[in-house]
């Protein structure tokens, strides 16, 4: 690791110094034929002061980079195998279901026709749509009159949208009150030994019969909470001799308590933001984010982008002297009157024999002779 960091390095800071020789030999001679470079003023514009400076940062810039991807370990990037969180760490992320009859109740959904458990199975669809899967396992947690874990850290995701579906689990649990805080319990039980802030815990339930205190206190490895209550929260159902519906002013107390955020989710999906924030999607910016390869490639792109543009700007803009041949017009061609047939160079001669004669009178009229 320590050579992987130290070649490039190496490399990079011998290409500064070659190159940093390279533009001292060439402004010395660059000197030498400033009249011819720049004309009378010997002087380019302002803005190419910094052209040595930039192509010796390109040239190193550019050895870095090339260095460093040589010294790298090739990637090879895989989804669904094992070789992938072979290269981080997974993420967690952990549903407690609550799979009490009261879920099987028809009031869910934009138009109320959804029952409690099918809306739950659609939120956690348009939930995984969002989510990076090819770095995350999944865990379910039933729970109903007590908490049993379902599968524990699944990357096959066709099981969990089975649990989520029409699976009749409550026949596992003896009848009786929904205990949420039991599934809350086994939820804290099973992510305590996963890293810490790798898990990411979302509650699926109506609220229904959540007792005012007991929660559990939730270990470190849970970054974040979501409760998303489902059913209708105003009109409601009977079942088993009493009105059954979405309780959200206690699921919101519960996703207080927790230390994250409620959603009601009977009509609306999870916003991309809550699930970004859920996730720790954003918690590094787009630079933290990158690794030393995506560095290397940037500083490979920046380098050699040095090297390709300057040399056409310098010819562009460098100097306002433009040396070289130019041809000015005659005082026929200025006026406008030059006669058709006659080249340039006959018009020079007539106008030279014309002066000469001029100057033979002058010299014979002061001789005195007629």
């Amino acid at each position: 690791m320590v050579d992987d960091l130290l070649y490039p390095l190496i490399v990079g800071a011998v290409a500064f110094v070659l190159a940093s020789l390279a533009e001292a030999l060439h402004a010395r001679r660059v000197r030498r034929v400033a009249g011819l470079a720049f004309g009378p003023t010997r002087r380019p514009h302002g803005w190419t002061l910094a052209a040595p400076a930039l192509r010796v940062l390109g040239a190193s810039a550019a050895a870095w980079g090339l260095s460093t991807l040589l010294w790298l370990e090739p990637q090879r990037y895989e989804i669904g195998t094992e070789a992938t969180f072979a290269a981080r760490d997974p993420e967690h992320i952990l549903i407690a279901l609550d799979v009490s009859p009261s879920m099987r109740l028809v009031d869910a959904g934009p138009k109320k026709d959804e029952s409690r458990m099918a809306r739950a199975r659609v939120l956690m669809e348009s939930f995984f749509d969002r989510v990076p899967l090819e770095v995350c396992r999944v865990s379910v947690v039933a729970f109903y009159n007590g908490a049993k874990p379902v599968v524990v850290d699944t990357q096959d995701f066709e099981v969990v949208r089975n649990i989520l579906g029409d699976l009749p689990m409550h026949y596992a649990f003896p009848a009786g009150r929904t205990k949420l805080f039991d599934g809350l319990a086994e939820a804290a039980r099973l992510a305590k030994p996963w890293n810490p802030r790798s898990t990411t815990l979302v509650v699926l339930s109506d609220g229904d019969t959540v007792p005012a205190t007991g929660i559990p206190r939730m270990p470190p490895s849970v970054r974040s909470v979501i409760v998303v209550g489902v059913g209708d929260p105003t009109v409601g159902k009977f079942i088993d001799g009493r009105h059954s519906r979405q309780d959200v002013s206690t699921l919101k107390q519960v996703a207080a308590r927790l230390g994250g955020a409620f959603h009601n989710g009977n009509e609306k999906q999870l916003g991309s933001s809550l699930i970004a924030d859920a996730m720790g999607l954003e918690e590094q910016s787009v630079f933290q984010r990158l690794s030393r390869r995506e560095y290397a490639l940037l500083a490979c792109l920046a380098g050699t982008l040095a090297y390709a543009i300057l040399p056409l700007l310098l010819a562009a803009f460098g100097t306002a002297f433009r040396p070289g041949v130019r041809r000015f017009a005659t005082e026929s061609e200025s006026s406008g009157t030059k006669e058709p047939g006659r080249s340039s160079i006959a018009g020079a001669s007539a106008r030279s024999s014309s002066v000469g004669t001029r100057e033979v009178g002058q010299r014979r009229a002061a001789a005195g002779i007629e």
